[in-house]
């Protein structure tokens, strides 16, 4: 089998592994297998192929990787995870009624739906928050944090 079949094979498996995973970090490494394709389709040797694979893939994943965490940081110094990602956006603002509160302070609502559960996104301290209209201010995982309206 020729090298750049080899190669085109090694970024069509990371690719099918990345659809299967969503690790956007796989197609930077499929990246890298391409260059290492394109390559040895232009006759290099085996030595050249790698370190053009290994320098397209350290500096796409590495790029994507420093791009994520600038952007991360002009949004805001939460850590990761506590902020809301920019396709959740559409869920910001949206109002819940909140029926009762349970006593550790998460609530379940009906949102879209579903039920979720949900938390002030500032806790009161040891009184539980009043029924009513809430605000969904962030989002934390799975968990909607609301405020007052």
């Amino acid at each position: 089998m020729d090298e750049s079949t080899q190669w085109w094979l090694m970024a069509g498996v990371l690719v099918v592994a990345e659809l299967a995973t969503g690790t956007f970090y796989l197609l930077m490494i499929a990246l890298g297998a391409v260059a290492g394709a394109l390559a040895a389709h232009a006759g290099f040797q085996t030595e050249v192929q790698l370190v053009a694979a290994a320098v397209v893939a350290a500096l796409t994943a590495g790029g994507w990787y420093f791009w994520r965490r600038r952007r991360q940081q002009r949004q805001g110094s939460l850590p990761l995870g506590t902020q809301s990602a920019p396709d959740l956006e559409l869920d910001l603002g949206q109002v819940v009624q909140v029926s009762d509160w349970e006593s550790d302070g998460t609530t379940h609502v009906s949102y879209r739906g579903a039920p979720w559960r949900a938390r002030l996104k500032q806790p009161s301290g040891t009184t539980l928050p009043e029924p009513g209209a809430y605000r969904i201010c962030a989002m934390q995982g799975n968990l909607l944090l609301l405020e007052k309206v």
